[in-house]
């Protein structure tokens, strides 16, 4: 008989799942009706991923406004394999709501290289959508090599030459 003190497995997966999405900016997802899944940056705040996509000059993310549920997937930030994926509810937050006035601006802060951060959240609240991810706490195994799917061209990029490595080795998918 196994101790009863001891965590379940749904609250390793479940921590699991919230500490490595507050290490990392980047999520993927598979979106239905996409060949590949497609990473986003997006902020983790009280059990849930936030995500923004749609408007100028934000990340494309196709069918997410529509989605219900969506597959998430989590990566080592270190070795960039597949930590973690997981089913999450989607959620779209309310411009003007209480939790569009918690989550938004913290999205705001950490969309460094927006266009014109003056009337950010005007913007986004005209003209695109933040959607809550919330995991469901099933757990897939997905096909397919997540390591080597590298991110889709968006103008919500950093622009400029990639960071130079310095004492390291590339992993054989940024080659």
């Amino acid at each position: 008989m196994g101790d009863p003190s001891a965590p379940s497995a749904h609250a390793l997966s479940a921590a699991l799942v919230e500490e490595a999405a507050k290490k990392s900016g980047l999520l993927w997802l598979d979106l239905p009706g996409l060949p590949q899944p497609r990473a986003a940056w997006h902020v983790w705040h009280e059990g849930s991923a936030y995500v923004l996509t749609g408007g100028e000059g934000e990340q494309p993310l196709p069918g997410l406004p529509e989605a219900d549920r969506v597959t998430v997937i989590l990566r080592s930030k270190d070795k960039g394999g597949r930590l973690v994926a997981f089913v999450a509810a989607c959620e779209h937050v309310e411009p003007g709501g209480p939790l569009w006035d918690e989550v938004a601006p913290r999205l705001a802060k950490d969309r460094l290289n927006a266009p014109a951060h003056e009337g950010l959240l005007e913007r986004w609240a005209a003209g695109s959508w933040v959607i809550r991810l919330t995991p469901t706490g099933e757990e897939i195994e997905p096909s397919g090599d997540y390591a080597r799917v590298r991110p889709v061209p968006s103008p919500a990029t950093t622009a400029g030459p990639p960071p130079r490595l310095a004492g390291g080795r590339r992993r054989a998918a940024d080659r």
